[in-house]
């Protein structure tokens, strides 16, 4: 396992800069560790809903949980706003950095991450695929 350290800046939007970085680094599996920081503006999808929720407030970020990878990648978000209300769900593009987001990577070499439609769940599913 290696690990990559990197940090987004005010404005940047946190889900397209994480997509960056993997392409950038060419990353075929690898799962956030940790991530802080905040965010003035957020877009989540909850569960069984098709569209966004967008907030437009401060929020820090408590969570950020997910798989990531060149061949598709699947996060999820928690927040809390002003008075320690939370909410969570699936990261959508929209989620804008007000100070800084601290994020902490870990790649693994030996496995390629893959989305393959799912019948079951009516979705792109994750596909994990053993290097040789």
């Amino acid at each position: 396992m290696r690990t990559f350290t990197l940090r987004l800046f005010p404005d940047d939007n946190l889900k397209l800069g994480l997509q960056n970085f993997i392409v950038e680094k060419n990353i075929a599996a690898a799962a956030v560790i940790t991530c802080v920081g905040s965010l003035k503006q957020v877009a989540l999808r909850m569960a069984n809903e098709k569209n966004a929720t967008t907030y437009t407030e401060k929020f820090e970020i408590v969570s950020l949980v997910g798989t990531l990878s060149i061949n598709g990648s699947h996060l999820h978000m928690a927040i809390s706003d002003r008075n320690g209300l939370v909410r969570g769900g699936h990261l959508l593009n929209g989620c804008l950095i007000f100070t800084t987001a601290e994020i902490v990577i870990a790649v693994f070499d030996d496995v390629t991450y893959l989305r393959e439609f799912d019948d079951v769940t009516g979705f792109k599913e994750l596909v994990v695929k053993p290097l040789d």
